[in-house]
């Protein structure tokens, strides 16, 4: 329980850097500790289901695996930043460049495939 709390609190605090870090991802943190206070303190996963803008999305995402259509785009619009702040950055380091590249990759697939919410 305490462990599954830990996780929440950490993963909480990672995403809040993202609501005034504009590179750093929030909804992706949160998610994850939707899903540790889920099995520690259900209270406060539903505090998070109830922040405007991000927690419905969350709870739909998290119920059913769906993404809105803006969702996508802007994960993907934050996922080609991040790769080109690594392609400037680190064009120097072929590690740094295929390892970096390649999670984003991952990462764009895993949101590309995710179906779509369905309009009600």
């Amino acid at each position: 329980m305490w462990l599954w709390r830990t996780v929440g609190i950490i993963a909480f605090a990672l995403g809040a850097i993202g609501l005034v870090l504009p590179v750093w991802p929030t909804t992706v943190f949160w998610i994850v500790a939707a899903l540790a206070f889920a099995k520690s303190n259900p209270n406060w996963a539903e505090w998070i289901y109830r922040q405007p803008g991000i927690g419905p999305p969350i709870k739909t995402f998290l119920e059913t695996g769906a993404l809105a259509r803006e969702a996508k785009i802007a994960a993907l619009s934050g996922m080609a930043i991040a790769a080109g702040l690594i392609v400037g950055f680190g064009h120097d380091n072929r590690w740094l460049m295929a390892g970096g590249l390649s999670l984003i990759g991952i990462g764009a697939l895993y949101v590309i495939t995710r179906k779509p919410i369905r309009p009600e």
